[in-house]
């Protein structure tokens, strides 16, 4: 197993998977992944449907803006949350397990891509659900068919801040 540090180092966003499903242990590693984020007072709104069903994952492509690579991942989750079960934390939740979800993929040698363009109505048609849960996201994984490159990032400066905002962090003062 990697560490986490190396496993986010390693991470990308994939647009090109190959056509070869994933494992039930596979599946059931990212189910769980999810299963365990945390969330403000353990509230858990986060509500995922797995998709594997060929013309399902075609209609969810469309529905993504016609993203088409969607449909070639072995399995796509539809994130939801719940703002019933916390008002304010729902998507906020959700995404943290979504993101769970992300980093065993890339763990277990599987690519993903966040995709947050998307009609929800559309969404929530396909995987029938209830109007009263929020489409969050939808994230493709499967084996992936690229290897794209890592992108650039901003210096530790430019986004850390020391004791105040406007003062960079040099990491010889800490």
């Amino acid at each position: 197993m990697s560490s986490v540090l190396e496993v986010i180092k390693k991470r990308r966003s994939i647009r090109r998977y190959k056509d070869k499903p994933l494992s039930k242990d596979q599946l059931m590693a990212l189910l769980e992944a999810a299963r365990l984020a945390p969330s403000a007072g353990n509230r858990q709104p986060w509500r995922f449907v797995v998709v594997v069903d060929p013309e399902k994952k075609i209609q969810l492509a469309k529905a993504c803006r016609n993203q088409m690579f969607i449909a070639d991942a072995g399995v796509i989750f539809v994130a939801l949350s719940d703002p019933k079960a916390s008002p304010r934390w729902h998507a906020l939740d959700t995404m943290i397990a979504i993101e769970h979800i992300v980093l065993t993929a890339t763990d277990l040698g599987l690519g993903t891509c966040w995709i947050g363009a998307f009609n929800p109505e559309e969404v929530r048609k396909i995987v029938e659900a209830p109007p009263e849960l929020n489409v969050v996201a939808v994230l493709p994984v499967g084996y992936p068919a690229e290897n794209p490159n890592p992108r650039g990032r901003k210096e530790l400066q430019e986004i850390f801040f020391l004791e105040k905002y406007g003062n960079p962090l040099d990491p010889e003062q800490i």
